[in-house]
């Protein structure tokens, strides 16, 4: 077992500032992986400047600038290649993040999935693309049973193991009263923590008007009935112009401060036990909220939103019906107690799963071959540069 020098593994994903639940899932990979061994890693996202800024990374690339040659020349010094986490395997988006991975198939470096999400996947190409790539990993993993269900009908050779987001290992940031009083918060009043996007799969039809109107109801109900106040998180600055659409609804705005600033994930992980319940549609929304053992209401707009409420057993209703809406929402405020006994029980296991993946990444770096082994190389036209 290597001491001295550091293991070289690449991360392909989704990754760049466009998504804080993107950066909090590669900000919880380097952390397990650095805890766990030496290692030197190379980032292949979108926004490599971003990348840098953010995380603690020696080096990032933007993958799909690059020609199959150059990304030849980064792959073929790895130790390990990893594609993930988060959902990055759905039609005509999934051969982008792929690249890296199918480079490193055909130069023999040894390569996993983690956590990843998959789905839509119904285009044949992409199926195709998928298979193509995932046939040979010696490691797949993914984040819930819907996206184990997709790979294992695609006829894979290996196991379809399932490991949890790594997100939910993210470390909190201590908040400072500052940040409070930035957000518009008093120190000692009821919260309710709120996350909303635009319409997805789950509603395709709903006029936005109407959608906007939905969730306004809600928020002036949360603050009518739990004497609360309302506070937005975005998690996509697009996010912004939604909580605008909805805040522009309610009555009571004084009770609904507008988002201030940017927040990291950490920070926004340690603001989540302000809250005393969270309503949300962003998946790592609730994921912070539950690892913070804050009950939630799941709106969903796509089957990984209600996968992660089923697999921590927390209600989950479509932002379509406003009696409905209110009801589960009230449901959960009167039962809250119980909620978070259950998110107790169920997180422990998740972190588990969540470590597990860690674990099965740094068993692969530790039996690969040395430091100096010579890959093979790719062969015809892979190996030019444009």
């Amino acid at each position: 077992m290597r001491t001295a020098s550091p293991y070289r593994v690449g991360i392909s994903g989704s990754y760049g500032g466009l998504n804080l639940g993107d950066e909090a899932i590669l900000q919880a990979i380097v952390r397990e992986l650095r805890r766990r061994v030496p290692v030197s890693i190379l980032v292949f996202g979108r926004n490599p400047a971003d990348t840098l800024a953010r995380h603690d990374v020696e080096n990032a690339v933007d993958a799909q600038k690059l020609s199959l040659g150059e990304l030849a020349e980064h792959v073929r010094e790895l130790d390990l290649m990893i594609l993930g986490g988060g959902g990055l395997l759905f039609d005509r988006e999934a051969d982008g993040f792929l690249r890296p991975l199918l480079v490193a198939n055909r130069l023999r470096i040894p390569a996993m999935t983690w956590a990843v999400g998959v789905g839509p996947l119904h285009d044949p190409e992409s199926r195709l693309v998928v298979r193509e790539a995932l046939a040979p990993v010696a490691l797949v993993t993914v984040r819930d049973v819907q996206s184990r269900t997709v790979l294992e009908d695609l006829g894979l050779p290996q196991e379809v193991r399932i490991g949890a987001d790594p997100a939910l290992l993210l470390e909190p940031k201590s908040i400072a009263p500052e940040m409070l009083v930035r957000e518009g918060l008093e120190p000692d009043e009821r919260v309710i923590g709120m996350s909303v996007r635009e319409r997805g799969p789950a509603a395709p039809d709903l006029d936005p008007g109407h959608y906007h109107e939905l969730l306004a109801n809600t928020v002036d109900y949360v603050v009518e009935r739990m004497e609360a106040t309302v506070l937005f998180v975005p998690m996509e600055r697009q996010d912004r112009q939604q909580i605008h659409g909805v805040a522009s609804r309610v009555r009571n705005t004084e009770r609904v401060p507008p988002p201030k600033g940017d927040s990291s994930p950490p920070e926004i992980r340690g603001l989540m036990p302000r809250f005393e319940l969270a309503v949300g549609m962003r998946l790592h929304f609730l994921i912070f909220a539950a690892s913070a053992g804050v009950p939630f209401v799941a709106l969903p707009y796509g089957s990984k939103v209600s996968a992660f409420a089923s697999m921590v057993s927390m209600p989950a209703i479509q932002a379509t019906n406003a009696g409905q809406l209110l009801a589960n929402v009230d449901r959960a405020w009167d039962i809250r107690r119980e909620l978070r006994k259950r998110l107790e029980e169920a997180m422990e296991h998740l972190r588990r799963q969540a470590s597990q993946t860690a674990d099965w990444a740094v068993s692969l770096l530790r039996a690969g071959k040395p430091r100096g082994r010579e890959h093979g190389r790719i062969s015809g036209g892979m190996d030019r540069t444009r």
